[in-house]
């Protein structure tokens, strides 16, 4: 495993820690950023990058600074 494919599947566990601390289904999230349920479980399961706009926007839905999300 690369090291990039390591801090993918941490950042994908960061997501959905921060998700499941405010009781958001990955239908509500997704919904909440204008994507899938399919596509959030990807990033979630780093199964697929998240851009960086998502990125930005998924930090003010969660309401969490983008740092804690590399927090790894």
């Amino acid at each position: 495993m690369t090291n990039q494919t390591t801090k993918l599947i941490a950042l994908g566990k960061n997501i959905q820690r921060a998700r499941k601390n405010l009781k958001l289904s990955q239908n509500e999230l997704a919904e909440k950023l204008s994507i899938s349920r399919e596509h959030l479980a990807k990033i979630e399961t780093a199964k697929r990058c998240i851009s960086l706009g998502l990125l930005f926007k998924l930090s003010d839905v969660l309401e969490i600074a983008e740092k804690e999300l590399f927090d790894f």
